[in-house]
């Protein structure tokens, strides 16, 4: 690829993927689990462009709550010159993008600006970095760029992009005609058949200096939360924080409201690399690979007498007979049925399951911290046993209880306890009991993850029962 001034990767990574439930949850969503191969689709999207010629280091802005397993995803991936923003609240693309626009810009004022969803599939990395090179030209003369997919059958998922002629002088572009929203499946056909239809893929190459004058133009208030959120920022730990109280004051609107349907600079290069927003069950079936019987079958799954389907066991069993165009997902705690050609409503389904109160809509049962995870293993009256797994070389907090004792058995790995003061190296099939009240903290020495059986017992067993007195993670 040819240098281009600062092309700066922007990772977006605040969506929650619900159409994916229940896989993706808000607390643990798509972008961050394999879906398409055996990285994650974070691990992927950065992998698109990081070390690649012409491209700087990348930029991920996401939600505050995942900071630390994007960080150790980004870690495992190798990319250890990733910048993370952490959004104080959700605001949609638009304002993400003008926190990215004026850090880009205060590196290098000509900086262009590739904005990616982090949930996104791309099955051709070398065809995207090819457009991206297509697209750079017109950004850097001052072009708002966007990608748009060549369709290949009359989706409704989608928005659509009406292309217009082709830009002088820069072989490859077009300008954009108009923006369309998601069609009725006649109109889907149409645009099809007329050849001047693109898919919208989300993804834009910007001018920073470009995007925020028209930003200032059009959409003055997302400009001025996004200035005041990062005039305020902080530094916590890696990661720099935004300020919430302008970033939270201004409105939340995508990119395409708030700039691209207004501004006569946009531009589009009609693009084919293997794209989709994975915004179905249906869509992970569509790229997937399918069997004989066009089913494609991931985890624990038998199938027999069963057509065009996607079965999923995630830690359960998934049997299926006689049956055709199902979407069967099954996680340890809950099981998702429904046809192929209803899977868009499973956001309807999961709302409903939030308005009712079930904490699966949302939450999922292994829960990630900074120093690894923990998932719940049984529970009954004033008791519950938990699975801990910590991370080589790191700490819970210093914290005490004051409504439950809790008991610790070592499954392998080697624990490091402070309890009171006092400090108890345990090993495989060793265990200590930590009564009410006492302070204690657990930690991880060694240099393999470390996994324990917790017992809880007391009249209250919330995770808000935690009084933390010393945190290298800053919760405190």
């Amino acid at each position: 690829m040819r240098k281009h001034p600062g092309i700066v990767p922007v990772v977006l990574s605040g969506g929650t993927g619900t159409r994916l439930w229940p896989l993706s949850r808000e607390s643990y969503p798509k972008q961050l689990l394999a879906l398409a191969g055996a990285e994650t689709l974070l691990q992927q999207t950065l992998a698109r462009v990081a070390g690649q010629p012409g491209f700087a280091a990348p930029v991920v802005i996401a939600n505050a709550e995942h900071r630390f397993v994007i960080a150790e995803q980004a870690r495992q991936a190798g990319i250890a010159d990733v910048t993370i923003v952490l959004e104080p609240v959700g605001r949609n693309t638009a304002p993400a993008a003008a926190v990215a626009a004026l850090m880009a810009m205060a590196d290098d004022p000509d900086a262009l600006i590739l904005i990616m969803p982090a949930d996104h599939v791309v099955q051709d990395p070398a065809a995207f970095r090819a457009a991206v090179e297509t697209g750079a030209a017109a950004a850097a003369a001052g072009r708002l760029v966007l990608f748009g997919m060549r369709p290949d059958k009359p989706a409704t998922g989608y928005g659509y992009i009406r292309r217009g002629d082709p830009l002088p002088g820069l072989a490859g572009i077009d300008a954009v005609a108009a923006f369309v929203e998601k069609p009725d499946q006649p109109t889907a056909e149409r645009y099809l058949a007329s050849g001047d239809y693109l898919w919208n893929s989300g993804i834009f190459l910007l001018p920073a200096a470009a995007f925020i004058a028209e930003l200032d133009r059009h959409a003055p208030d997302v400009l001025a939360a996004a200035r005041g959120a990062l005039e305020g920022a902080v530094r916590d730990l890696d990661f720099l924080r935004l300020a919430e109280a302008p970033f939270a004051a201004g409105p939340s609107i995508s990119i395409d409201y708030a700039v691209m349907e207004k501004t006569d600079k946009a531009a589009v290069v009609p693009s084919e690399f293997g794209w989709s927003d994975v915004g179905s069950w249906s869509a992970l079936w569509e790229i997937g690979t399918r069997d004989a019987d066009d089913n494609l079958c991931v985890g624990d799954v038998v199938a027999l007498e069963t057509r065009g389907s996607y079965l999923r066991g995630e830690g359960r069993l998934v049997a299926a007979l006689g049956v055709e165009n199902l979407v069967v997902v099954a996680t340890p705690d809950v099981v998702l049925v429904t046809r192929r050609d209803s899977d868009q409503k499973v956001s309807q389904l999961v709302a409903a399951l939030k308005k009712d109160g079930h904490a699966a809509a949302t939450q999922t049962q292994r829960v990630y911290r900074p120093w690894g995870f923990y998932q719940s293993v049984h529970e009954g009256e004033r008791f519950q046993v938990k699975r801990i797994t910590v991370n080589p070389g790191a700490k819970l907090s210093l914290q005490k209880h004051f409504h439950r004792s809790e008991h610790w058995i070592v499954v392998n790995g080697t624990a490091l306890v402070t309890r009171d003061g006092e400090q108890i190296l345990l090993r495989e099939n060793e265990s200590v009991f930590l009564p009410l009240g006492c302070v204690h903290r657990l930690e991880n020495p060694g240099k393999l993850p470390l996994n324990l059986i917790e017992v809880q017992s007391g009249p209250y067993l919330g995770e808000d029962d935690i009084v933390r007195l010393e945190d290298i993670y800053k919760r405190i």
